[in-house]
């Protein structure tokens, strides 16, 4: 009877620990909602068009970024004469890289699509997650910088994990890190968004991310211009024949 009482005061305790972390991880993750606009405004969000520059190896580039939310994701930018597109759709994705070999539009690798299909969201994978199909839990906290931040271990439907960081001060994300195959190789990718802004419409966006490629190759993307809203014809997305 004893064995049986501490079981069930076991499984009791254990049940309550579950419950009380993932009140905790949604309650960060209702905090950084608030922060980033609150989740009225973001649910307005039907597509973003971003006219960024790009700073990597002493040379700086133009870079556009479409997203029509949740359906498509286009980005376009020429980098040492190179023209590269990279396009998540809800159905999967293409690219142009001739740092890569692909020189003419190629259907993208199955592992890159699944790390990357987050970017169809316009607030990302983390903010309203479960209804994207992914799970989040707390991980603690951990130093970044010289903030303790909170740390989430996201993992989207295709079981690829991304962990964010959070700044307890201001509910931003501060760093970003997740695994990504290039070339036939794992690499950390690591992400650092700052400089965040205020847009005409409410919502708070960083102005500024860093981007490493497991310490071999790193750039910088600073936006010049955003528009919520715009008209996007869905046809950008559709990988030329």
């Amino acid at each position: 009877m004893k064995h049986l009482k501490f079981s069930l005061l076991a499984a009791t305790t254990l049940f309550a620990v579950t419950i009380t972390k993932a009140q905790t991880v949604d309650d960060i993750i209702a905090k950084h909602t608030e922060a980033m606009g609150g989740a009225d405004k973001i649910s307005q969000v039907n597509s973003m068009y971003i006219e960024s520059s790009i700073q990597a190896m002493g040379n700086e580039s133009p870079n556009t970024t479409i997203i029509l939310n949740g359906k498509g994701y286009k980005t376009e930018s020429e980098m040492m004469g190179s023209k590269m597109v990279q396009v998540y759709t809800d159905k999967g994705g293409w690219m142009i890289n001739p740092m890569m070999g692909a020189s003419a539009p190629t259907p993208m690798d199955a592992d890159l699509y699944k790390s990357g299909e987050d970017q169809l969201y316009a607030a990302g994978g983390l903010i309203d997650y479960a209804a994207k199909g992914n799970k989040a839990e707390l991980l603690g906290q951990e130093q970044v910088a010289s903030v303790n931040a909170w740390k989430i271990k996201l993992t989207n439907k295709d079981g690829i994990e991304t962990t964010y960081y959070i700044d307890p001060s201001t509910y931003y994300i501060i760093q970003i890190v997740k695994q990504v195959s290039m070339m036939g190789q794992n690499m950390d990718l690591t992400i650092t968004p700052s400089d965040y802004k205020k847009t005409d419409q409410g919502l708070v966006v960083a102005y500024s991310t860093g981007i490493d490629y497991g310490g071999q190759f790193s750039m910088t993307t600073t936006i010049k211009k955003i528009e919520i809203n715009k008209t996007i014809d869905p046809a950008i997305f559709e990988m030329p024949k």
